[in-house]
């Protein structure tokens, strides 16, 4: 089956078959982008980017102003992403970089996306949730059974992804201890990213058992994560919070006093 076919099977369409980048399905209101291998990192693929808008011999792309006002029609009128893998090929470029991309082939198979924006580039995300995985966390397909020892770089023990994500479901992003919350100052890029902390430790129990996310687990931002493991036995939520209400209210006293 060809791109241009695949494309038609879902209804989507575009200006050109030669140079378009993404397609349209107005009835059903989705963008369709492809989804380069090259592109692809973790669950993030760049689709789009502003810096595409000049091919290197700085001629305007013809399928930016069309994949632009696609982007514009998912931020602003609410249209739906999915994107379908391509394997990206050289095959058509010169020997100094020019020249366009060769789809050496492509998975027909739509799935839904999430677009998300760090600066002027545009990510379809796999975790439309916006629940980042974490690379201290190990994940396994048990339910909330944590508490197997593995090794990755480094010993760890394994942390439930359904649990996690059941925890952030219940108490949000914003750490438990000082309320920060990565979207509000990275926006998009900050988007669901925070660390879950187990209240007691797995590496104390060193055995597999049975976590009940809402009142076992919590989210707290890595700074005030390293500070509650910074002394053994761990500080609590309590005990840290109230340490840092300690600090701020000794600052505001060193601040009013007045200097003689």
């Amino acid at each position: 089956m060809s791109r241009k076919k695949f494309i038609e099977s879902v209804g989507a369409t575009c200006k050109n078959w030669q140079w378009s980048w993404s397609f349209i399905n107005e009835a059903e209101r989705f963008i369709v982008f492809g989804a380069w291998d090259r592109n692809t990192e973790g669950q993030k693929t760049l689709i789009f980017s502003d810096d595409w808008k000049h091919n290197a011999l700085g001629k305007q792309n013809q399928g930016y102003k069309q994949s632009r006002e696609h982007i514009r029609l998912i931020e602003e009128e609410g249209f739906r992403l999915k994107t379908f893998p391509m394997k990206y090929s050289d095959a058509r470029k010169e020997k100094d970089g020019t020249g366009p991309a060769k789809i050496e082939g492509f998975t027909p198979i739509l799935s839904e996306r999430a677009l998300k924006r760090i600066g002027n580039s545009w990510y379809a995300d796999d975790d439309s949730s916006g629940l980042s995985t974490l690379a201290e966390e190990i994940f396994t397909p048990e339910k909330y059974a944590e508490g197997a020892k593995s090794t990755v770089t480094i010993n760890a023990y394994e942390r439930s992804a359904k649990a996690r994500a059941a925890c952030i479901a219940h108490h949000g992003v914003s750490c438990a201890v000082c309320s920060f919350d990565f979207e509000s100052v990275f926006g998009d890029l900050g988007t669901g990213f925070t660390h879950v902390h187990h209240i007691v430790p797995i590496g104390s129990i060193r055995d597999e058992y049975e976590v009940d996310p809402i009142s076992d687990l919590v989210p707290v931002c890595p700074n005030c994560h390293a500070m509650i493991h910074r002394v053994e036995p761990p500080l609590t939520i309590e005990q840290l919070r109230g340490h840092l209400t300690e600090i701020k209210n000794a600052n505001k006293a060193e601040q009013a006093t007045p200097v003689l």
